[in-house]
C-alpha cells in the first residue's frame, strides 16, 4: 500500500512577511510558523534569504524553469523542417535521433518538440498516417 503525500501550496508573500515579522517580535520559530500557517521547514528554507536581503528577499520564490527557456532556436527549427522535407517517412523519434547523431550524439531537440515544430508548420497530421485509420462511426 502506498502512502498518500500531502500537497502544500506555495507560500504567499503575505505569509512569508507575517512569518518573519512574528519571528522578529517573538523570537519563536514555533509561534511564527503557527501564526503564518506554515511548517518549520518553510521557515528554515526562507531564513537565509531573509537574513541576506531582508523583506525584499522574501519576494522571490519563482519555481521551476525560467519563462522562455524552452524555446527552440530558429536554426534548429529550420533544420527539423529541412530534414522532414528530405525524409517524409521519418517520424519524430527518428528526426530527433538524426539531429543528435549529427551533433556528436548530443540531443538538440526532443521528439515531442519535433512533433510541435511539424504541427506548427502544418506537416504533422496523425489522421493521415499510413496504416492508421480512425474507426468510422456507424
Amino acid at each position: 500500500m502506498t502512502t498518500k503525500r500531502t500537497h502544500f501550496h506555495p507560500t504567499t508573500l503575505q505569509q512569508r512577511t507575517l512569518l518573519f515579522e512574528t519571528w522578529e517580535q517573538t523570537q519563536s520559530v514555533e509561534a511564527a510558523c503557527e501564526k503564518a500557517h506554515v511548517g518549520k521547514s518553510t521557515f528554515y528554507n526562507w531564513k537565509p534569504r531573509f537574513e541576506q536581503d531582508g523583506y525584499p528577499g522574501l519576494k522571490g520564490g519563482n519555481r521551476g524553469r525560467p519563462t522562455g527557456s524552452g524555446r527552440i532556436e530558429p536554426s534548429i527549427r529550420s533544420k527539423v523542417l529541412e530534414m522532414h522535407n528530405a525524409h517524409k517517412e521519418w517520424g519524430k523519434q527518428r528526426l530527433a535521433d538524426e539531429m543528435a547523431k549529427a551533433n556528436n550524439w548530443v540531443p538538440l531537440v526532443s521528439p515531442n518538440s519535433v512533433r510541435r515544430i511539424l504541427r506548427e508548420a502544418g506537416y504533422w497530421k496523425p489522421e493521415e498516417r499510413k496504416g492508421k485509420k480512425k474507426p468510422s462511426a456507424q
